[in-house]
């Protein structure tokens, strides 16, 4: 099942195997925009059913680590061009994620205090300029309560987002709902004191992903509009949301007439628990449009996924970045290249080194 077509409403595939979103740092300055280093990165990597873009901020508030790509300026707009041509020449289909990090940012890089739902600092680095000159991890600044005024704007930028990459050739995209940046923020009791209607309840904590979800769909296309979500991942919190997951299965039940693209579960990541079974069958029972799963799958246990209908997508992440030709492996069983202890050393930033330089199987 990993290299059938899969389609769903007006959302189709050529095959079921997904590349799931990486920061790769690898933008021009300034400006924070694509080039085209990026688009034979992403090309190289276009056999992948759906590629996702890496994390794509909808604003400069929504930045949260140095020289990732934007889509909110013209000339991001016009690098994004270069990808998605690139991509499409080589046969292959590609959302953007599109991101705001809330408050897991620093007023240097988001050049403005960065924005949350509660005004509460999370304890986390983040990349970014260094007081010495140069780039590195540098301690989280703290934010500011978004007003109602903030609220409808990010949403609106978000829209803006979503309409800027279907002119960028886009084919849809996925809104970052997970991994404790803004979206899951105001999903989760510890970052979310609000006493409006965007916090308190359950259903006031997810009124912000609901909201802006719903817009961009009326925007852009349901077909053309996903989610990500992590509720059994605790990244960017101290502690586990003993209502998360709670409320996540409620969401999916909200968001289920609206037949997205897909939701993507993000998975086996920084701190997290195993996902019961019994989660993946409740997820079935009430959400009856694709799913996508990723976190750390080997080829088995993706198709294990498949075939246990817990998954009509499934989504690699380190393995693309040593194996542009991945698909490629899995279906003719080459091995594949391994992420060495070197490769971390090029994944945020560089050159062409350890990002475009991996040579696919000899065929």
């Amino acid at each position: 099942m990993l290299f059938e077509r899969f389609s769903h409403g007006g959302f189709e595939v050529s095959n079921r195997i997904a590349m799931a979103p990486m920061t790769r740092s690898r933008t021009s300055q300034p400006g924070d925009r694509p080039n085209d280093m990026m688009a034979t990165y992403y090309a190289q990597r276009a056999s992948a059913g759906l590629i996702i873009s890496e994390g794509t901020p909808i604003s400069a508030v929504a930045r949260g680590y140095s020289m990732t790509p934007g889509i909110y300026t013209p000339e991001q707009i016009e690098g994004w061009k270069k990808v998605t041509s690139a991509v499409h020449e080589k046969g292959g289909k590609i959302f953007v994620q599109l991101w705001h990090v809330g408050r897991r940012s620093h007023e240097t890089i988001a050049g403005a205090q960065p924005v949350a739902p509660s005004a509460l600092k999370d304890e986390d680095k983040v990349f970014g300029p260094l007081p010495e000159g140069g780039y590195g991890m540098i301690e989280t600044g703290v934010p500011r309560a978004m007003s109602g005024r903030d609220i409808k704007q990010t949403i609106a930028d978000f829209v803006q987002g979503a309409k800027n990459a279907i002119a960028a050739g886009f084919d849809g995209v996925e809104l970052h709902g997970a991994h404790g940046y803004l979206i899951d923020q105001f999903l989760r009791k510890a970052s979310n004191h609000r006493e409006d209607a965007y916090g308190g309840t359950q259903e006031n904590r997810m009124r912000f992903m609901l909201e802006a979800v719903e817009a961009v769909a009326g925007a852009i296309g349901a077909d053309k509009t996903a989610i990500r979500l992590s509720p059994f991942v605790t990244e960017g919190f101290a502690e586990p949301d003993d209502e998360i997951v709670d409320l996540t299965l409620k969401a999916l039940e909200k968001m289920a007439p609206l037949k997205l693209a897909y939701i993507h579960f993000s998975e086996n990541i920084s701190t997290y628990t195993e996902v019961p079974e019994s989660f993946r069958e409740k997820v079935r029972q009430i959400y009856p449009a694709p799913i996508m799963v990723a976190g750390k799958l080997t080829q088995e246990k993706a198709q294990a996924l498949l075939d246990k209908n817990h998954a009509d997508l499934v989504a690699f992440g380190q393995p693309f970045i040593t194996n542009p030709d991945f698909v490629d492996r899995l279906r003719n069983g080459i091995a594949l290249t391994p992420v060495g202890y070197d490769a971390h050393a090029t994944f945020y930033g560089g050159d062409e080194k350890g990002y475009t330089d991996y040579p696919v199987a000899a065929a």
